[in-house]
């Protein structure tokens, strides 16, 4: 019979290989494995951070011809891509996604929301093939591009 206390010690494994595996961590022992945990929430904590400030300087923004707002981080396999703007903006997230389909980037998640404000959120990766790999700045003009075109076919209607 196996006592409580061999439980508790293979929960505890249990959760620390988890954790382990949620926070990408390659160490072993149980320390390395929350200070790496500790390290990947203060990289979250920076992100939200910096989405949040993203997101209040375009709210803030009293231009209304002001382009929505994109942004395009590198991820270990992909990109993440947030488009935000503090207006709704109909019909923007086909153009988007046309260009990412044009790129060869793959959406593996994606969020949207477009009631009042325009928000989009995806995980994108390239799909394997030869070639140049792009970059943040190649992603973030690219859809900059879509943004432009859509808002000119836009006000000509």
């Amino acid at each position: 019979m196996v006592s409580n206390k061999e439980h508790k010690r293979a929960a505890l494994h249990e959760k620390l290989q988890l954790l382990r595996s949620m926070t990408n961590s390659r160490a072993l022992d149980k320390t390395s494995i929350i200070l790496d945990a500790t390290k990947y929430i203060e990289e979250l904590k920076q992100k939200v951070e910096r989405l949040n400030q993203d997101i209040a300087t375009a709210e803030t923004s009293k231009d209304q011809n002001h382009l929505p707002m994109v942004t395009v981080e590198t991820l270990e396999k992909g990109f993440l891509i947030n488009v935000y703007s503090a207006k709704s903006c109909p019909g923007l997230l086909v153009p988007i996604l046309e260009v990412f389909d044009e790129m060869g980037l793959s959406v593996t998640e994606a969020r949207v929301s477009c009631s009042d404000t325009f928000r989009f959120q995806a995980v994108g990766g390239e799909e394997e093939e030869e070639g140049d790999s792009m970059d943040e700045e190649t992603v973030t003009r690219a859809v900059g591009r879509a943004i432009k075109n859509w808002r000119e076919s836009t006000s000509q209607q």
